[in-house]
């Protein structure tokens, strides 16, 4: 069973060197918002950026096409900042970064100095390793803003020490383990130091890190690599107490407690394809819900019916309330249409219809909006904006329904609207 671990972790290890298809550094929203429009500076904006290896940046095996985008537990987390309000992420993870390369990347970024690909860390095998680089400027100004920032940081320090542990002796392994936990603790530390001093006031949240092989892969070599592990999250727990006590607000997330007998359907170890170390779809999900919970209380979803078919309507959360309307929403052309009265009291704005000109006339804050049934145009204080689909009547019982198209209208009003395509889920904020 060890040698299969052993040939489990060598073909993870490998299979990092494909990943050309992690392109987009620091992409706002990733796949995760195929729509993001209508961002204005002068809103209030939860601003998250995700640091790390190759867990933050979402890698799965057999992303191999360049046109694919991850989505992982730092794109989940954007959408559960979008159930709370305007919300954007930068991921900056790194594939291969071990703690080391962490402590000197977030020192480039905190001093403003140049670094090169190799001062950061010898032989990293992410492709877009130089724009990262080139962005330290850029990432310094995005940590000073941020209200979260996430952490993922171990496993490639850690994973050469687990792959020889049959040929080791108790003794060498253990010595070889409290080495690798005193330099975590040296490299995390100091890495938090670094953001500190860039962003006194942001959360951080650093993930522990799991043990990816289960019981069958391992047999009575699971217990001692389980115990390891143990002490990774021992010592994640003591670096966030020493910086809380410093004042900066650090929050571990416990993830290798949720891993621990799920190893096999969390991660790739086994299965088709493969092998490999990386979390599956369900396993970046369980990291994303520790996080969340964290943050924010609660791991939210949209409702089944919304996720079941691309025939239905989708889920629509206006100010982080999923809509349940009276009249249910038309989904046109692969836009979502609500009767105009559901709009109105979705997004809490003011609103009349003219029978001579078959329009609706939405206020909100200021701004204006003119809906005209049949019109490719809206008119968006005074100005034409053009639209793919227009509104239209539609009967409902004995009478006729306006239906507005809500995406274009909640941006012409000013606000803020992102769909996910994984939740099929249109998420309106002000």
């Amino acid at each position: 069973m060890l040698s299969k671990w052993r040939r489990i972790l060598a073909a993870s290890t490998s299979s990092m060197l494909l990943l050309s298809v992690l392109i987009g550094v620091g992409a706002g929203s990733a796949n995760a918002a195929d729509t993001s429009i209508t961002q204005d500076a002068s809103q209030d904006v939860f601003r998250i950026v995700a640091l790390g290896d190759s867990i933050t940046a979402g890698y799965e095996p057999g992303m191999t096409d360049v046109n694919t985008k991850p989505y992982g537990y730092a794109e989940r987390l954007l959408e559960q900042g979008w159930y709370h309000g305007r919300s954007e992420l930068t991921n900056y993870g790194i594939l291969g970064l071990t703690t080391a390369g962490l402590r000197n990347y977030t020192g480039a970024i905190k001093d403003g100095s140049a670094i090169t690909a190799e001062g950061i860390q010898s032989g990293l095998p992410d492709p877009r390793i130089d724009q990262f680089v080139k962005l330290t400027p850029q990432i310094a100004s995005e940590l000073k803003e941020a209200d979260l920032i996430t952490i993922t940081i171990g496993g490639n320090d850690v994973s050469r020490l687990f792959l020889q542990v049959k040929e080791l002796t108790d003794t060498d392994f253990e010595s070889q383990l409290e080495q690798k936990l005193a330099d975590y603790n040296t490299n995390v530390k100091a890495s938090l130091e670094n953001i500190r001093a860039i962003n006194p006031q942001a959360t951080i949240i650093l993930a522990d890190q799991y043990q990816p092989a289960p019981k069958i892969a391992l047999g009575a070599m699971y217990t001692k690599l389980m115990t390891a592990a143990a002490k990774f999250t021992d010592s994640a727990d003591r670096v966030a107490a020493s910086m809380n006590q410093e004042g900066a607000k650090v929050v571990v997330a416990h993830v290798a407690a949720k891993f621990a007998g799920s190893e096999g359907s969390l991660t790739h170890i086994i299965g088709a394809g493969q092998a490999d170390f990386h979390p599956t779809q369900l396993g970046y999900e369980t990291i994303a819900k520790v996080f969340a919970e964290l943050q924010w209380g609660e791991y939210r979803i949209p409702t089944v019916a919304a996720m079941a078919t691309d025939t239905v309507p989708m889920s629509i959360v206006v100010k982080g309330v999923e809509l349940n309307t009276p009249n249910k929403p038309i989904l046109k052309n692969g836009q979502n249409f609500l009767a105009l009265k559901d709009i109105l009291n979705a997004v809490g704005a003011n609103g009349k219809w003219d029978n001579k000109t078959s329009s609706a006339t939405i206020e909100y804050g200021g701004r204006t909006v003119v809906i005209t049934i049949g019109s490719k145009f809206i008119k968006v204080n005074g100005q034409n904006v053009a639209i793919d689909t227009p509104a239209f009547l539609q009967k409902v019982g004995k009478e006729d329904k306006t239906y507005l198209p809500l995406a274009a209208l909640a941006t012409g009003l000013g606000f803020d609207v992102n769909y996910s395509s994984k939740l099929r889920t249109a998420f309106i904020n002000p």
